[in-house]
C-alpha cells in the first residue's frame, strides 16, 4: 500500500498542466499590462526563489520591475539570475528523479538565448540610469557569454553568435564615445547579419546599423575601411550628420512563444543487443544498446513493442503590431528588427531535439523496465504503475514566458533642449496607436527609451 501510495503522489506532484497554465493568473495579469498585480501574483510564492524554477522567479521579477520603472531593483534581480547561471551545477539527485516521473524534477537552467537577454535588460537599465561603465561591464559578460556558445558548439548551422547583442554593444560603447570599439562591435554585427542571422532567421544588417557602423569608423579616422563599407552597403553618398544629441529607442513588440507538449509513439525493432526506437512518420530511429544492462533491466527492455514519449514544443504567440516609426519634426524613421526571439527560441530549442529526444526515450525505458519487475510479484500494482507511468510522462514545457517575440530599434537625432517625439505603431489591418514623448537632452548626450507592446495574436490563454 505504501508504494502505491507514493507512486500516486509522484503523480500529483507532476501535475498535468504546462508551465504556462500552472501560472495561468501570472501570465493573465501580465499580458493585460497589470504589472503591479502580476508582481504580487508572482511573489505570492515566495519558495519559488529557491526551488527548480529559481531563474524563473529571478528573471521575471527583474523584467517587471524594469517596466515600471524601478531599474535599481530591477537589476538587483537579474543579478541573481546571472550568478544562478554561473554557478549552476547539475543536481545528480533531480536528474534521477526525473527518470523516474519527468524533467520537471530538474533545475531549470535557462536557454541559451535567455542568458543572453537578462544581460541585454541589465545592460539597458544602467543605461536608463545613466551608468555606462556598469552597462559597459554588462558588455564584457556579453562577450563571455558569447564566446562560451562558441566555443560550445562546433556547427555552422548553430546558434552560437548574436548579431542583436553585438549591436547593442556597439550602441553602448557609441553612447561611451568609444568610437574605435564601437566600430568593432558594429562590424562583428553587421557580419554575424550577413551570415548567420540571413541564413538561420532570415535577418539582415539593418539600414541604422550600416549607417552607425560608418559613423563610427569616420569618428574613429578609419578612413580605410569607412570607405570600404560605404562601397559595400551601397552609400558612396553618406555624410556624417552631426546632431546636439540622439535618442536610441528600443521597441519591445510582443511576447515570446510559450513551451507546450507533443507526444511521439515508438515502434521497437530487435537486432542483437540492440533495441531501435523507430517512428516511421516522422523519419526518426535511435540505436538503443541493451549490453551493458543487467539482466532484470534487459529482460524488461526485451518486452517493449511500444511506447509513447513526451516532448517540449514552442507554440508561437504571434506579434499583434506589424511595424513602428518615429516622428520628429518632419522627419519619419522607421524602426528595423534586430532581434527575432521567437525564431531564436525554435531554433535552441531544435538544437537539442535529438538530445531531448533520447534523453525521453531513456526515462520511458527505465519506467516499463519497473513496471515489468513489478508486474512479476504483483499484478494489480503493476497495473497502476502502468497507469502512473502514462500520467508521469511529461515534457519541460519551463521557459522565460514574458520576453517580447521581437526587438525593434531606430536611432533619433535630437536638437539641445526639448524634443517632442511621436511613436507609431501598425497593425495587421492598418489601424495605427500612436504615443507622445518629451525628451530634454544636452549635447553629446545619449538617451535610451523601451516601448513594450505586450498585445498578442492569441488571447485564448487555455490554449497554451
Amino acid at each position: 500500500m505504501r508504494r502505491i501510495l507514493l507512486i500516486l503522489s509522484l503523480a500529483w506532484l507532476t501535475g498535468c498542466a504546462t508551465y504556462y497554465q500552472a501560472n495561468f493568473s501570472f501570465n493573465e495579469q501580465f499580458e493585460k499590462g497589470d504589472l503591479q498585480k502580476a508582481l504580487s501574483t508572482l511573489r505570492a510564492k515566495p519558495s519559488e526563489g529557491a526551488g527548480k524554477r529559481q531563474f524563473l522567479y529571478d528573471v521575471n521579477n527583474g523584467l517587471l520591475l524594469a517596466l515600471m520603472g524601478n531599474y535599481e531593483e530591477s537589476n538587483t534581480w537579474f543579478e541573481k539570475a546571472y550568478l544562478f547561471g554561473e554557478d549552476y551545477r547539475v543536481n545528480y539527485l533531480n536528474e534521477a528523479v526525473s527518470y523516474l516521473t519527468n524533467p520537471n524534477f530538474t533545475v531549470y537552467a535557462g536557454e541559451d538565448h535567455e542568458h543572453l537577454i537578462l544581460l541585454y535588460f541589465k545592460a539597458l537599465n544602467y543605461l536608463k540610469l545613466g551608468n555606462y561603465d556598469d552597462a559597459l561591464v554588462e558588455c564584457r559578460r556579453l562577450n563571455v557569454r558569447l564566446q562560451q556558445l562558441s566555443d560550445r558548439y562546433s556547427s555552422d548551422d548553430k546558434y552560437k553568435r548574436d548579431a542583436f547583442i553585438n549591436t547593442l554593444m556597439g550602441i553602448i560603447y557609441d553612447a561611451d564615445h568609444d568610437y574605435n570599439n564601437a566600430f568593432i562591435a558594429y562590424r562583428n554585427a553587421v557580419e554575424i547579419y550577413d551570415t548567420d542571422y540571413s541564413r538561420m532567421f532570415g535577418l539582415t544588417a539593418p539600414e541604422q546599423l550600416k549607417k552607425d557602423l560608418l559613423r563610427a569608423a569616420k569618428l574613429s579616422s578609419i578612413d580605410e575601411e569607412f570607405e570600404s563599407y560605404k562601397e559595400k552597403f551601397g552609400m558612396t553618398d553618406y555624410t556624417l550628420q552631426p546632431a546636439d544629441g540622439d535618442l536610441v529607442f528600443f521597441w519591445h513588440n510582443g511576447l515570446s512563444p510559450v513551451k507546450s507538449e507533443w507526444g511521439i509513439s515508438f515502434f521497437i525493432v530487435r537486432q542483437g543487443n540492440q533495441l531501435i526506437f523507430t517512428n516511421t512518420d516522422l523519419g526518426i530511429s535511435f540505436p538503443f544498446d541493451m549490453s551493458g544492462y543487467d539482466e532484470k533491466d534487459r529482460s524488461g527492455l526485451a518486452r517493449m513493442e511500444a511506447f509513447r514519449v513526451a516532448f517540449p514544443k514552442y507554440i508561437e504567440r504571434p506579434e499583434v503590431y506589424t511595424s513602428a516609426t518615429i516622428q520628429i519634426g518632419d522627419q519619419t524613421i522607421p524602426l528595423a528588427m534586430l532581434e527575432d526571439v521567437n525564431q531564436v527560441a525554435f531554433k535552441c530549442l531544435n538544437e537539442r531535439m535529438m538530445l531531448e529526444l533520447s534523453k525521453a526515450l531513456v526515462r520511458v525505458a527505465l519506467k516499463k523496465v519497473e513496471e515489468y519487475e513489478v508486474r512479476k510479484s504483483d499484478r494489480n500494482l503493476a497495473s497502476i504503475l502502468s497507469v502512473v507511468n502514462a500520467i508521469t510522462e511529461k515534457a519541460d514545457t519551463r521557459n522565460w514566458q514574458t520576453l517580447p517575440h521581437s526587438i525593434y530599434y531606430a536611432r533619433v537625432p535630437l536638437q539641445e533642449g526639448q524634443n517632442q517625439v511621436v511613436f507609431s505603431t501598425r497593425d495587421r489591418r492598418g489601424q495605427s496607436q500612436t504615443h507622445d514623448f518629451t525628451y530634454m537632452v544636452r549635447k553629446g548626450q545619449t538617451l535610451f527609451h523601451t516601448f513594450s507592446s505586450l498585445e498578442s495574436g492569441y488571447p485564448a490563454y487555455g490554449y497554451y
